[in-house]
Formats: C-alpha cells, sequence, structure tokens
C-alpha cells in the first residue's frame, strides 16, 4: 500500500514553528483586549468590515474546503463548482442584504437567540442544543483533517495527531476569545493562498496547462463529463450523481441557504462588526475570495486525479481526502513545501477555531446563561465560555474518530447540513417573512423538518431510497426538511395564537426596527461601500464563471 509521507527539511519546520508562534503571540495580544464576555465571544463588536469580512470566507475555509473541495474536485471534477457558484455566493450576498439587518438591528447575541425572540423557549432550546451538537461533529472534521497531515508530516499514530492538533486550536481560542480567532483567521487566510498558489501552479505546468489538464481529464475516469457543470444534469447520469433539480433546489437553495444564513458560526464574525453597515458588507465582502476559491481547490484535485495512480481508493493513503497531500508530496520542493503545510494546518485551525467558538458562545449564552445559571455576574459567563471552550474541543477529539470513517469527508459534511442547517433555515426564513407563524408552530417545524431529514438519511442508507450518491441524498434530503418544514407551519399555525405586533417587532418583514441602522461611521455611506451594489456584481461573477465550463 502506497504511504502519504511528506519529506519536510529543516526550512519546513522553522516556517511551520514560526507560524505556530504568531497565531499563539495573536492569541495572547487579543486577551489584553478582553474585559467583558461580549469582547470574548463578539470582539466588543469593534471590528472592521475586512477584517470581518477576511474572517468570514476563512472560518469556511477548514477541511470543508481544502481537503474536502479537492477530494470532490477529483471524484466529480468541474461540477464541484456547484457548490461555490450557486451553493454559496447567491446565500451570502442574501445574507449581507436581507437577513443581517436583523440579526444586527435586533442585537441578539447568537442565532439561538434570534430564534428565542421570534418564537418561543423551547424553539430556542431546542436550536441551541442542535447547534452545539452539530459544531463539535464539524470541528470533528476540521481536527481529523488536521491530525492527517500531522501525520504525514510526522509518522504519528492519528490519534496521537489529533490530540496534538486540538491543544494548538485550544490553546488560542481560550486565551484570546473570538477577536484571537479572527485575526488569526485573516493572517491565515493569506498562508493559505500562500501555500495553495504554488501547488496549483506547478500541478499545471506538469500537466501541460489547462488544455493538457483538460485532455487529461477527459481520458480519466470522469470522461467529459468531469469538465462541465450543467451539461448531464436533466438526470443523474453525471459524475455527482444528482439532477438540476437536486442542484438547485437542495444544494443552491436549501442547503446553501441553511449554512450560509443561520449557521452561527459564520454568522458570528458578520456580528462582531463595528456597525451595521460593516455587518452587512462582511458576507458580501467574502463573496469574491469565494469566488476564486476553486482555482486553489477544485483544480488541484482534477491534478491529482489524472496525476496519482490509483487515487479513489476506499481507505489508505490513496483515499480521494489526500489529493491534496499526496500532490504536495509528489510536487512541492523543500521550503515551498513547507509553506503549503503551514497553508493547509492553517486551514484547519481556521475551521476548527470557528466550530469551537460558535459552541462556546451558543452553549454559554443559550444554553448556560438561559437555562441553567441565571443572572450571574458577567465574569461568570466570561469563565464558562473558556470552559466550554476545553470542552468543545475534548469533544471534537471525539467526533474526529467519526470522520476517519468516510473516505469523503464532504459527504459526511453534507449529510450534517442536511440535517441540522436545512430545517433549521426553513423555519427561520418562514418565521421571518410570514409573521403570523406561531411560536408553537416554529418549534414543531424545526422539531419534524429535523426528524424528516434523518429518516431520509436511515432509508437510504437502508437501501429503501436508491438515490444515485450520498450528495445527492443530502440534497433530497435538505429539500424534504424544507418541505416538512413549510407544510407543518401551514397546519399548527391557524391553531395557535400568534404573536403581538409589538412582540415581533424587528424580527420579522414589515415590522422592522431601527437598532443598529444609525450608526453608520464616516465613509459608510459612499456608493461603492453598498451591500446592494457589491452583491449585485457578486452574483454577476458567480454567473459568468459558469459560462466556460456550463
Amino acid at each position: 500500500m502506497e504511504e502519504l509521507r511528506l519529506d519536510l527539511g529543516i526550512i519546513d519546520y522553522l516556517i511551520l514553528v514560526l507560524y505556530f508562534g504568531t497565531v499563539l503571540g495573536v492569541g495572547f495580544a487579543a486577551r489584553r483586549a478582553i474585559k467583558t464576555s461580549v469582547d470574548f465571544f463578539l470582539s466588543g463588536r469593534s471590528l472592521p468590515a475586512w477584517v470581518t469580512g477576511l474572517a468570514f470566507v476563512s472560518a469556511n475555509l477548514g477541511a470543508l474546503e481544502i481537503i474536502g473541495m479537492a477530494a470532490n474536485g477529483a471524484q466529480y471534477g468541474m461540477m464541484t463548482l456547484h457548490y461555490y457558484l450557486i451553493g454559496a455566493v447567491p446565500a451570502m450576498v442574501f445574507l449581507g442584504i436581507v437577513m443581517m439587518p436583523f440579526y444586527y438591528g435586533s442585537k441578539v447575541r447568537s442565532v439561538p437567540e434570534f430564534l428565542l425572540r421570534r418564537f418561543n423557549r423551547p424553539t430556542h432550546l431546542l436550536n441551541a442544543l442542535s447547534f452545539a451538537v452539530a459544531q463539535v461533529l464539524i470541528a470533528g472534521v476540521n481536527l481529523f483533517a488536521l491530525a492527517l497531515v500531522l501525520e504525514a508530516l510526522l509518522g504519528w499514530p492519528l490519534w496521537v495527531s489529533i490530540v496534538v492538533g486540538a491543544l494548538i486550536v485550544l490553546a488560542y481560542i481560550t486565551v484570546g476569545g473570538l477577536t484571537s480567532a479572527i485575526y488569526n483567521e485573516v493572517l491565515q487566510f493569506f498562508v493559505i493562498l500562500a501555500g495553495l498558489i504554488p501547488l496549483t501552479v506547478i500541478g499545471l505546468v506538469k500537466v501541460g496547462g489547462v488544455n493538457g489538464l483538460a485532455d487529461a481529464v477527459r481520458n480519466s475516469t470522469l470522461g467529459e463529463a468531469g469538465l462541465h457543470t450543467w451539461a448531464n444534469t436533466g438526470g443523474s447520469d453525471n459524475p455527482l450523481g444528482a439532477s438540476w433539480i437536486g442542484i438547485v433546489f437542495g444544494l443552491g437553495f436549501v442547503l446553501s441557504f441553511g449554512y450560509w444564513t443561520t449557521n452561527f458560526a459564520e454568522v458570528q464574525r458578520a456580528l462582531s462588526a463595528r456597525n451595521m453597515s460593516a455587518a452587512r458588507r462582511t458576507p458580501i465582502i467574502a463573496a469574491f475570495p469565494k469566488l476564486l476559491i476553486p482555482a486553489v481547490v477544485v483544480v488541484p484535485g482534477l491534478i491529482a486525479l489524472v496525476t496519482v495512480s490509483g487515487l479513489g481508493a476506499e481507505s489508505g493513503a490513496l483515499q480521494y481526502n489526500n489529493a491534496i497531500p499526496l500532490l504536495m508530496r509528489d510536487l512541492l520542493p523543500n521550503g515551498v513545501l513547507g509553506i503549503a503545510v503551514t497553508g493547509l494546518i492553517a486551514s484547519f485551525m481556521a475551521g476548527m477555531a470557528a466550530n469551537v467558538s460558535g459552541f462556546n458562545t451558543v452553549f454559554t449564552y443559550d444554553i448556560w446563561q438561559a437555562y441553567v445559571r441565571k443572572d450571574r455576574p458577567d465574569e461568570h459567563y466570561l469563565r464558562v465560555g473558556r470552559i466550554a471552550t476545553v470542552c468543545g474541543v475534548l469533544i471534537g477529539i471525539g467526533t474526529a474518530f467519526i470522520a476517519a470513517d468516510f473516505s469523503n469527508i464532504m459527504n459526511y459534511i453534507q449529510t450534517l447540513f442536511s440535517l441540522f442547517n436545512a430545517p433549521l433555515f426553513a423555519t427561520f426564513i418562514v418565521g421571518m417573512f410570514w409573521k403570523r407563524m406561531t411560536a408553537q408552530a416554529g418549534f414543531w417545524s424545526l422539531l419534524l423538518g429535523t426528524l424528516a431529514s434523518f429518516t431520509v438519511y436511515l432509508l437510504y442508507k437502508a437501501g429503501t431510497l436508491p438515490f444515485g450518491s450520498d450528495l445527492e441524498e443530502s440534497f433530497w434530503g435538505a429539500g424534504i426538511a424544507f418541505f416538512t418544514v413549510v407544510v407543518v407551519a401551514l397546519i399548527i399555525t391557524p391553531l395557535t395564537r400568534p404573536k403581538s405586533d409589538d412582540d415581533l417587532r424587528g424580527l420579522v418583514y414589515g415590522l422592522q426596527g431601527t437598532g443598529g441602522a444609525g450608526d453608520a461611521l464616516a465613509g459608510d455611506a459612499a456608493w461603492y461601500r453598498s451591500p446592494v451594489l457589491l452583491g449585485v456584481i457578486a452574483l454577476a461573477l458567480s454567473v459568468l464563471l459558469y459560462i466556460p465550463i456550463w
């Protein structure tokens, strides 16, 4: 069996040591600014838009993006771009233009807290618990991917690599809170690009450029279909195993909007912005680098497909998950290899830090403060937040071994999104645009939507529902969850009493509040900073990028 072992030199190790020292230094520097729990969990709502925007996209540049999307590039070809062009950018623009005024204007500290105000305590607790579970599961994915690199780098057993990787993230989050996470995410964004760009360029040179790569893909297991996005989606006879209906509705609408607009690990970055204008621009600023990420993630996956013999094994070093590390081993010289390994490790740390910082905030504010210990001094919740950080990392160590059972961790991630994010988004969006929806309808819609998605997953695993792939199951599971939420809301709402307009002000369309809208700083009103203008440009670019790979 082929082994995955990276041969690093002294320069490579020095680069790694310098990076880890810088990360910890940022954490200790951020500690001085932490005086209250809001400082720890939301950076005191004081950060500029360019910082929160880069942190927003960097928080997503974890195992899902680097390992998972490169694996998808090798397994599904250019159809992987759906996750960016229809599966990310439209939802990010929608979050900035439509939803951030509600989040930021209502001054909520988390997504579950918004549901508490819109619906009731049972809905709030259900979402807080499900979000906490989802975050430690996804943190395990990032930690497992980080451990794979450390295992390849140092030859350590997987469990040792998992524990060491967890301790690195734990150190700077516990010390510096969200501010430490965000500024490290900005640093990690540039480190990630510095590592992946040389890998992509050297890989393209090896295969004869873009045209040479296209010819090689045509002669691979993917064939011509691996070079297109929409051309073969009339049915499920394509590399992704999904029709355009599943892609548009399941991925492009439910999964995408469910993740980007209600996932607190992302929304938290925008809530830390210094004013409403910066908060609205945060996800839209992030959309522009998001459009460029496939060039350094999906393309290397394709290069790995055509250059690494035997890639796609069910187990061992030749799993799709190892596409990026295998390329690094085969293509990069010392020095450049150190930068690439540092970028890869940075991506996993950014992803796990986002999960852990989201977990500790929701656990402290939405579970501990709301249901266990109310009305305690702020110092108490700051201490609980640090303890929750430690617990979240420890649980993430356990969930990392769950991720280890999947040859393509993207499939696992999408399953989690269909279970947790899709029903939440449906409940959220119906409740936001239909003020008549009642608190009881909110709770039962969220619960039954989650159960519906879980039932689809179990039937698929039992062979009762013959979907074309794991990803098609997640698309349809998300769509069925959304449909279930809408139906349950329509049935229960007429039978129960709605909240008054005063209780819903600032939480639903038609009853907007004014909180946070008048705090713009000098220059925020400039035309080139308009969230709507920036959003339209981002959407136009996502459409244009589809044209050459239709």
